[in-house]
């Protein structure tokens, strides 16, 4: 009989696993009946409903008490232990969320909005500096508890170069601005060459920020709302800079104190920095395309290096070719990981 409504559903133009979803069936399932010929299924079914079913009173009473308001927000795992307390079964942590799912309450039943699915940021893609730039701001801690200096940072995706740096006693987005426009010219940045791709804060989307952008013919690019994975490239640079052992351990003493410090701090990471993800070799380097050279060098050297001791190598020589394709926030691959 199932056998016969598949087949019929396959002829009709279905696809197998689709079909047997419906059905409630395992497509390997289907291939093991069809191979012991007409009367492969030979499944009896249950002949009676099982003693330990729930009736419908009963399944009315378990949502009736998990609707309750010291209830709504927890799982059945909180729920019967909470009831047990009280002398109370009704019914077991399982019982529970099969209840729960088949009224499709499991994930969510306050009274507050479901939480938003947000899109992915749509993938950038750069095939050489100054195609897709990142820039954030960060706190450096002053004397005054509570109040900072914040550090602005234009970091080039490419070549990680810092291609743009300020500090100052506030956030704004006429700093920004200004940061954004100079670099720019630094950088000899044409209309429609550059995307910049920044968090949601507010001197990243004042009017100001974005008609300067508009003006240079920038392109805007902002990640997910509280997500900081979506611009990791900036917050990697932070992490360096208060990781390096000259970051100050006490709080900086004046504005011109903490200039002093990132600007040295921005000529070692451009000039001497070598950077683990673009092969070892300086943001600089990479940003004029001197680490061509600096690579295949690497590479000839220990290839000459094993000609004259082979013994000493099991299998090629560490690879140091040169990365053309660097992506911001990537699409993941069928596996779940991010490509690269």
């Amino acid at each position: 009989m199932t056998l016969g409504i598949l087949d019929e559903a396959l002829s009709a133009g279905a696809r197998l696993k689709p079909a047997c979803e419906v059905l409630g069936l395992n497509p390997s399932t289907v291939q093991r009946w069809r191979a012991r010929g007409p009367s492969g299924d030979a499944r009896n079914g249950p002949r009676s409903k099982s003693k330990s079913a729930l009736c419908d009173s009963a399944r009315a009473e378990i949502l009736e008490i998990a609707n309750w308001p010291e209830f709504r927000s927890k799982s059945p795992k909180q729920i019967v232990p909470t009831l047990l307390d009280q002398g109370i079964y009704v019914a077991s942590e399982a019982s529970f969320s099969r209840v729960l799912r088949d009224a499709k309450q499991l994930k969510h039943r306050e009274t507050s909005k479901q939480p938003t699915k947000r899109p992915r940021p749509t993938p950038l893609v750069a095939t050489g500096p100054n195609q897709v730039w990142s820039w954030n701001i960060t706190y450096l801690h002053t004397l005054t508890k509570g109040s900072f200096y914040y550090l602005y940072l234009v970091l080039d995706v490419w070549s990680r170069k810092i291609v743009g740096f300020e500090v100052h006693e506030c956030e704004s987005a006429q700093h920004a601005s200004r940061l954004i426009d100079a670099s720019c010219e630094f950088e000899s940045i044409m209309k429609d060459q550059l995307t910049l791709h920044s968090d949601n804060g507010a001197p990243m989307k004042g009017s100001t920020m974005l008609a300067t952008l508009q003006e240079l013919g920038v392109a805007a690019a902002f990640s997910r709302q509280s997500v900081s994975n979506d611009n990791p490239f900036s917050e990697s640079a932070f992490r360096t800079l208060k990781y390096r052992p000259e970051y100050p351990a006490k709080p900086f003493e004046s504005l011109e104190h903490a200039r002093e410090f990132v600007e040295a701090f921005v000529k070692w990471y451009n000039e001497e920095h070598l950077h683990s993800s673009i092969k070892f070799v300086t943001p600089s380097d990479r940003h004029a395309g001197s680490d061509v050279g600096l690579l295949e060098n690497r590479k000839r050297v220990l290839e000459t290096a094993r000609a004259k001791r082979p013994e000493r190598w099991s299998g090629t020589t560490r690879e140091w070719s040169h990365t053309k394709i660097v992506e911001l926030n990537p699409a993941p691959s069928r596996d779940g990981k991010q490509t690269a």
